[in-house]
């Protein structure tokens, strides 16, 4: 066995901070990772750097504010000259392994027969397995990729796009939320944790190495296999945060008011979804007990951005409300101790750094990421001072107790999250002082840092 640490990360896509069961949530059943919970550090306020797949996972990739690579909505690429942790591992004689979603260059459609692009190596992969996004898969009725080659192969491609093309017609969300068509075997996310579970079982144990594990859910559409639908089918949910109308206009403009029934129903959906990644998660992680790889492998849990579920009528991303903003973060392994529940504000990006320090390489320089090793090796419990998020059309500083939207060309929110965690009064207008403080901070936060510019 190499002495080096294993890591291991499992990223799903859309999965909002607060639906887990380690988080409180007793709506949604996730033993597998409430176990990694019990095991190692969940914390509680991690946010991405943007709430949506390709910047998020760009800044990831970097250890940058996606905005200082021009990654600010779903057309951006990664950089082909950036430096990526993969390639830092990767040249560090780490085997750096990929199988779901990757999104860094999700404009260019083409994942490859067997989801090994060439371009995939030069991100620093050498073991890659890029499947395609869920509605990417359904996008076509001929198969283009590793798993739309597998459904062709067994039948259920045809049915699939068709699907996809009736929940298509309504923008995914209303009317879309029906069982999927496929059984539980034939389902992505069960694809993607079976290869990720035999990449597990069959790497060499000659050279250390990383697994990116990427689900597809429980990204919208809210499509579960019936066997896993059914065991919500009549379960209580939470009740959605009610809209209200100081609000900017890309806000108003992005709402779906929905029947209770159906934001029941896709509360119901996208936990099913979640408890499927969950079971997966438990397969991967036996895979790694069968080995007596456990106690070697860095393992992380974490999401690319949340989702808002009907919270002030809205769905999706696209928004710097907390559903959207924050996502679950939870890490293990490597004699870290566990059952910690820790309240530093993290960023995203910050497991760049961390991931590379965990390895024994050292320190990148001009990252915007900072690591958090130190809290996992016990040696503080605090991290930032402030976190932020941007996409096109805003940008957001957000503090232990304010967050402050900039709307262009619109309102200003400042939020006070002790004591209104649900963001439901905009206190922007009687509060010039915390306004203009926090502005000056984020401004800071979003120039480029330079020696006489650092922040």
């Amino acid at each position: 066995m190499a002495s080096r640490p294993n890591i291991l990360v499992i990223m799903d896509d859309q999965h909002r901070f607060d639906y887990l069961g380690c988080a409180g949530a007793d709506f949604v059943q996730t033993p597998n990772i409430d176990r990694l919970a019990a095991n190692g550090v969940r914390f509680t306020q991690c946010t991405t750097n943007a709430p949506i797949c390709a910047p998020a996972r760009i800044g990831l990739a970097t250890g940058m504010q996606p905005s200082h690579l021009g990654a600010l909505d779903n057309t951006a690429y990664l950089p082909a000259d950036a430096t990526t942790y993969y390639k830092r591992l990767r040249d560090a004689d780490y085997r750096v392994g990929l199988v779901g979603k990757l999104d860094l260059a999700k404009p260019f459609p083409n994942n490859g027969r067997y989801g090994d692009r060439p371009r995939v190596y030069g991100f620093g992969f050498t073991h890659p397995e890029e499947c395609e996004g869920k509605m990417h898969a359904a996008s076509s009725p001929e198969p283009f990729g590793p798993y739309t080659y597998f459904l062709h192969e067994r039948g259920f491609l045809q049915a699939f796009h068709e699907d996809y093309q009736k929940r298509a017609q309504t923008d995914w969300i209303q009317g879309a939320s029906h069982d999927s068509v496929l059984p539980v075997e034939a389902f992505e996310d069960v694809y993607i944790g079976q290869r990720a579970t035999r990449w597990i079982e069959n790497i060499p144990d000659d050279y250390p190495w990383h697994l990116f594990v990427s689900f597809v859910g429980p990204h919208d559409p809210f499509d579960p296999p019936t066997a896993f639908a059914d065991r919500y089918r009549h379960a209580t949910m939470p009740d959605p945060i009610p809209p209200d109308d100081d609000r900017p206009r890309h806000v108003h403009a992005r709402r779906v008011n929905l029947d209770t029934d159906e934001v029941m129903q896709i509360r119901r959906q996208y936990c099913a979804l979640i408890t499927l990644i969950d079971e997966q998660i438990g397969a991967i992680l036996y895979a790694l007990d069968r080995r007596g790889m456990t106690e070697n492998t860095l393992i992380i849990f974490v999401s690319d951005h949340g989702e808002m579920l009907g919270d002030h009528a809205l769905y999706k991303k696209h928004v710097a409300y907390e559903p959207a903003m924050r996502v679950p973060l939870i890490v293990s392994g490597l004699g870290i101790e566990g059952g910690r529940v820790n309240d530093s504000l993290i960023e995203l990006i910050d497991l760049n750094p961390t991931i590379c320090e965990m390895a024994g390489l050292s320190p990148q320089p001009g990252l915007d990421a900072e690591s958090f090793a130190p809290i996992l090796r016990g040696e503080t419990t605090t991290h930032r001072q402030n976190t932020v998020t941007a996409e096109r059309h805003y940008r957001a500083i957000r503090t232990h107790q304010y967050k402050l939207i900039q709307n262009y060309n619109d309102i200003f929110e400042l939020y006070d999250l002790e004591d209104d965690p649900y963001e439901t009064h905009n206190i922007a207008d009687e509060n010039d002082t915390i306004v203009s403080g926090l502005y000056k901070q984020m401004s800071r936060r979003f120039m480029r840092p330079t020696p006489q510019n650092p922040y």
